[in-house]
């Protein structure tokens, strides 16, 4: 386990979810398991705005099933699967009975690689191994059996940044069914990041 020193504190979980994820760009995600530790620098987040972002999963304000973490305190895994195969980590945001979350969606990989290919044997390049939310989740092991837990570790814990990186704000990707949100800056990249899942098609700060 790392120094708990080094990890995000409570307060930084509280924010609401825009300042979250933008504040989680540049920080490091790291999960570790009994193969060993795997991890990456955060290059790649979307903000979901809760109870008015109708591409919310919590957008009708209806606690329990695979939401109910998002009602509680910031600073929670919240992981669902799409296509009933692939999983998808969010970090839940804000406080108690604000369900907001953040979702990552790409990593820049820089810890345990040689267990992440083992993991992911079809990516062709590090830049393959954590380019988009199941990618990365494939490669650190991360499945429906972390929904819940503490990103405070010690299985699975994220790590403060050194220094704030320069921020794109874009649409996020694969929301064409919201209607009145779909088209919200939501998306924050580490500017120029060659590991982000999509380069963004316009840069606004």
């Amino acid at each position: 386990m790392t120094d708990a020193r080094a990890l995000l504190s409570p307060e930084v979980y509280a924010a609401d979810g825009i300042t979250l994820a933008r504040r989680l760009l540049g920080c490091r995600l790291v999960h570790e398991t009994p193969e060993g530790a795997a991890g990456g620098v955060i290059v790649e987040t979307e903000a979901y705005m809760g109870l008015s972002d109708d591409a919310a999963h919590s957008y009708r304000g209806r606690p329990g099933g695979r939401v109910n973490v998002q009602y509680g305190p910031g600073g929670f895994a919240y992981i669902y699967l799409i296509y009933g195969m692939h999983s998808c980590m969010n970090v839940v945001a804000n406080g108690a009975d604000l369900p907001e979350a953040v979702l990552i969606r790409a990593l820049r990989p820089d810890q345990g690689l040689e267990l992440m290919y083992r993991r992911r044997p079809k990516a062709k390049n590090d830049r393959q191994l954590c380019s988009g939310p199941g990618r990365l989740c494939a490669a650190l092991d991360i499945t429906r059996a972390q929904y819940g837990l503490s990103l405070r570790g010690p299985e699975l814990y994220i790590l403060d940044r050194a220094v704030q990186p320069p921020i794109t704000a874009s649409p996020r990707i694969g929301v064409d069914y919201a209607v009145r949100c779909r088209d919200e800056l939501w998306r924050f990249t580490i500017t120029g990041d060659p590991f982000v899942s999509r380069k963004p098609k316009e840069e606004t700060p």
